[in-house]
């Protein structure tokens, strides 16, 4: 598959190849449904944590003894129903979501690319050479390719890091070097904006 390359000024300057075992395959709703849940679990903290009876302080020797003191019968100060006791059945630090094969992340990436592909959502531009962090130099970027106002997401190679910090201002465009390529920021994208740097890296890293 060719797609055009534009420069910087929205002009053609040329065209690319898209590799068909990462832009033309069958995509799979089920593996990128699968990725989507995986990742949105791993995103959880999974930080709260409480002490169960085995693990606060006290313990030890038995508080008083078994009979004759009128009092009911205990064996520990940890208990449960004391003041300061363990706590039954507390949340603990835990990881949330199942691990999910290397080999079946990169299908779901590549089921993603394959679908913008098929729905002409990939833009190619040569570079994004940009002389100071300036958020309106990446606002008119987008308005030439008629990007505005939409969900994009710029895959580069590389380090650029006026790039990177002239994005963070604008709430529906992202950044990333290619070989970063999130499935989730890829399906949550309307376009992808891609350099011809991020699209070898791209065929590189998942074809």
């Amino acid at each position: 598959m060719e797609v055009k390359v534009y420069n910087q000024e929205g002009a053609e300057v040329g065209k690319a190849e898209l590799k068909p075992e990462v832009f033309e395959i069958e995509p799979s709703e089920a593996l990128v449904h699968q990725y989507v849940v995986t990742y949105l679990a791993r995103q959880r903290q999974g930080n709260a944590n409480t002490k169960e009876r085995a693990e606060v302080r006290g313990g030890g020797r038995k508080p008083w003894r078994q009979k004759g003191t009128g009092n009911a019968r205990v064996g520990t100060n940890r208990s449960p129903l004391w003041r300061g006791g363990g706590t039954t059945f507390g949340p603990s630090t835990r990881l949330y979501g199942n691990a999910m094969p290397r080999k079946m992340k990169k299908m779901a990436i590549r089921s993603v690319f394959a679908d913008k592909a098929r729905a002409d959502r990939i833009r190619i531009i040569d570079q994004i050479k940009i002389d100071e962090i300036k958020t309106k130099s990446i606002v008119d970027l987008l308005t030439r390719f008629d990007l505005s106002g939409k969900k994009c997401l710029i895959l580069d190679e590389g380090e650029n890091k006026n790039c990177y910090l002239s994005c963070r201002n604008l709430p529906k465009v992202m950044y990333s070097r290619a070989a970063l390529a999130n499935g989730y920021d890829l399906l949550n994208a309307d376009y992808v904006l891609m350099t011809r740097a991020g699209l070898d890296k791209v065929h590189e890293v998942f074809g």
